[in-house]
């Protein structure tokens, strides 16, 4: 069911501490479709998530069970426990095995394995500046040479200020200027369960160098 933006609370863009945002998985949280975003389905079948995969802030595990599905080594990891707890019920439901972790993304060096392909669905957009620049050392630590980091975020394009930041093109260029090529910034849509569905984003896709 279709949820207002001021019934679920999302309010005006802000930054919010751990235990908000595992308090919205008590609820669906807006980003908590129930499926894969499209833009990640799509990326799948063209073979662009390959080898060993870690998704970062992976909610309910919808991407991680897509990977799983598709006999690729995924490693899922988010703040919030509920979600992990969410996304353990719907593997288990699924008869899948993959890998799950209650973990901050700003720390993913502490993991100490590194990953072919690193997803972020909706979690570049959640940082403030000094966050950001953390939040992309982070993913370096992580990613082998020449390892793809696909990110969907929102877009400045999508009109309002509900919900998280929204990020120009130039903003991604700049936070991956250092040991990073991009590949790509492409328009796309984020899926949500609000009413409208879909917003305006940015698909990226950046390699490790």
């Amino acid at each position: 069911m279709s949820t207002s933006h001021d019934e679920e609370g999302i309010g005006r863009a802000a930054t919010r501490s751990p235990a908000q945002f595992d308090d919205l998985y008590d609820g669906t949280p807006p980003w908590d479709i129930g499926r894969p975003q499209p833009v990640f389905t799509q990326l799948a079948d063209s073979d662009a998530i390959r080898g060993r995969v870690l998704d970062v802030g992976c909610g309910t595990g919808e991407h991680v069970l897509m990977a799983a599905e598709r006999g690729l080594e995924v490693t899922g990891v988010d703040l919030a426990p509920k979600a992990i707890a969410a996304a353990r019920r719907k593997a288990a439901e699924r008869g899948l095995d993959p890998r799950l972790l209650v973990w901050d993304a700003l720390r993913l060096d502490e993991l100490g394995e590194r990953f072919d392909t690193v997803l972020d669905s909706g979690v570049f957009h959640v940082f403030d500046d000094a966050a950001r620049e953390r939040y992309v050392t982070s993913l370096g630590s992580v990613l082998v040479p020449g390892g793809t980091y696909l990110m969907c975020c929102f877009s400045d394009r999508q009109p309002g200020d509900w919900g998280p930041r929204r990020v120009a093109e130039a903003e991604i260029r700049d936070a991956f200027a250092a040991g990073w090529s991009i590949n790509s910034i492409e328009r796309a849509h984020f899926d949500t369960n609000l009413d409208p569905s879909d917003v305006d984003a940015w698909l990226v896709t950046a390699l490790r160098t």
